[in-house]
């Protein structure tokens, strides 16, 4: 008897459809065939264990197991319930009239209970746009699927709920989530906050306009100056998170595992730090089966690399081209990937391999030669791609000692989200801009007009610091947000020259 269950594979972000064909012929075996790796080859061990466990009897034919499209390689166990499922149905031990309506995903233990798969979340959107009524998976995929309205989303625990839910004996209820009350909630849940902060109110400054733009910024300053503080807040006064841009970034961290049981909607920007041992692959994401980096899970957010210089320089320089691009293509002999990737890099480094040049009261202990080949470590391309060079020195007693607190982060967060209005507006009729560090060549001659003084400003910082044609776009893009946070339709000189001296590390002789 010829069976057809519906699963579903994940590609990139995205997921398509797959139609698991299950038929018994003269003979004897199991054979899985359309591209399976290893993962599902195994999947037959796992699932007669399953049926002898459960009681029900190992197939005495032949079963021909055909994954279609049969040129689209399947990976993982995922596919183990769907097989099973098929099985049982071809060898007529369970009904299969209801097997069309459902996607069905899960990985089988030996004893039939279900362990929680990779990627629900665009498989649940794909089985919605594919007309599918509902989806079988495990119960700790149920709240991540279950985001998706209009869908069924059935949560089980064991290859026999699976079984009484097909045939109409189970009891069990559909998953609900309301998805918007639920992200509307969480959104209001802030630890960190800028009123935590001694002192600081330039760096404060330069990170506000970094929120406010979108840009790359990286915080140089002696050890204990606060860098790593101030990052870690910076999510707190970005504009919140959208709806759309939260789906977005939960289906990337679905795809790769890193949604925790029972999730729901990211409903706040991500900030990841990954530690500078981190591989090629690791960043920008890899491996033998492409699964997303670092980069791509900090999609629509934040990515803090502290102390920069200590990364591999092979490392730093694959994140070049994403960084324009702002999405990330892996490519492998049978198969080429995008990823989203973006992001706002936030990096620290000491200014020295000491930490301590240029520190008010310490001496540094590094000759000029061992300064300058500490900050080579970074390469001109890498730098000219960072908008803001903020120089971070350590905080003073007497502002550590003050009792009064800081400007709180919420205070901060509105000018930011009254500069993002300005900007949405601004690129309204430009799809995918929208913020201005994106902004392209064409766009800066339309909203970047210059007046006189700023223009000679620019001209001279131009020739005195010989910065390249990216480093004046970079000023122009920045000159541009402080105005919008100036409430300013115009680029005045003040804003041009606020956005020169975030320019540091283009100067001549900074590192001596």
């Amino acid at each position: 008897m010829l069976v057809k269950v519906f699963g579903s594979a994940v590609h990139g972000v995205e997921a398509m459809t797959i139609t698991v064909e299950v038929d018994t012929v003269p003979g004897s075996g199991y054979f899985i065939v359309g591209l399976p790796d290893n993962a599902v080859k195994e999947s037959v061990d796992r699932i007669l264990s399953a049926y002898k466990n459960n009681g029900f009897k190992s197939p005495r034919f032949k079963m021909v197991v055909n994954m279609a499209p049969a040129d689209i390689r399947k990976a993982g166990s995922a596919y183990d319930l769907p097989i099973a499922i098929g099985m049982l149905a071809a060898t007529e031990q369970i009904k299969a009239h209801l097997l069309a309506d459902y996607v069905i995903m899960g990985e089988l233990q030996l004893d039939g209970a279900l362990r929680p798969v990779k990627g629900c979340l665009p498989i649940a959107i794909q089985a919605r746009k594919e007309g599918f009524k509902g989806m079988i998976i495990p119960a700790q995929n149920a709240r991540e699927a279950a985001m998706v309205n209009n869908l069924e989303v059935y949560g089980v625990h064991h290859l026999s709920e699976v079984i009484d839910l097909l045939e109409g004996r189970s009891l069990i209820q559909p998953t609900q989530v309301d998805t918007r009350a639920e992200f509307a909630s969480a959104q209001e849940q802030l630890g960190l906050d800028f009123d935590e902060v001694k002192g600081q109110e330039n760096i404060k400054r330069a990170l506000e306009i970094a929120a406010a733009g979108g840009h790359n910024a990286i915080l140089i300053g002696p050890p204990g100056a606060g860098k790593t503080m101030l990052a870690k807040r910076l999510p707190t006064i970005l504009p919140p998170i959208s709806l759309q841009e939260a789906l977005e970034t939960t289906k990337i961290h679905s795809v790769a595992g890193k949604l925790a049981d029972h999730a729901s909607l990211i409903a706040h920007r991500p900030f990841r730090s990954p530690h500078h041992t981190i591989s090629d692959a690791g960043l920008i994401g890899g491996g033998g089966f492409p699964q997303p980096g670092e980069i791509s899970l900090a999609h629509n957010g934040i990515l803090f690399l502290d102390e920069l210089p200590e990364f591999k320089r092979t490392v730093l320089e694959v994140m070049r081209q994403p960084m324009e691009e702002r999405k990330v293509t892996i490519s492998r002999a049978k198969v080429s990937l995008d990823y989203p990737a973006s992001f706002m890099l936030l990096a620290s480094m000491n200014p020295c391999p000491c930490g301590h040049y240029n520190h008010p009261e310490k001496e540094c202990t590094c000759s000029p030669q061992v300064v300058q080949k500490y900050l080579n470590r970074i390469s001109g391309p890498l730098l000219d791609r960072i908008d803001l060079h903020v120089e971070v020195t350590p905080v003073a007693f007497h502002e550590l000692s003050e009792k009064s607190n800081a400007e709180p982060s919420a205070a901060i967060r509105e000018r930011v989200i009254r500069a993002r209005n300005i900007q949405t507006e601004r690129y309204a009729a430009n799809e995918g801009i929208y913020c201005n560090a994106m902004m392209n060549s064409k766009m800066l001659q339309e909203y970047c007009q210059l007046d006189m003084v700023g223009s000679k400003l620019l001209k001279v910082a131009m020739q005195r610091l010989n910065l390249s044609a990216r480093a004046y776009d970079r000023i122009l893009k920045v000159s541009r947000t402080i105005a919008d946070l100036a409430a300013s339709k115009d680029i005045k000189g003040e804003h041009i020259a606020e956005a020169i001296q975030y320019r540091s590390l283009d100067r001549e002789g900074w590192a001596g």
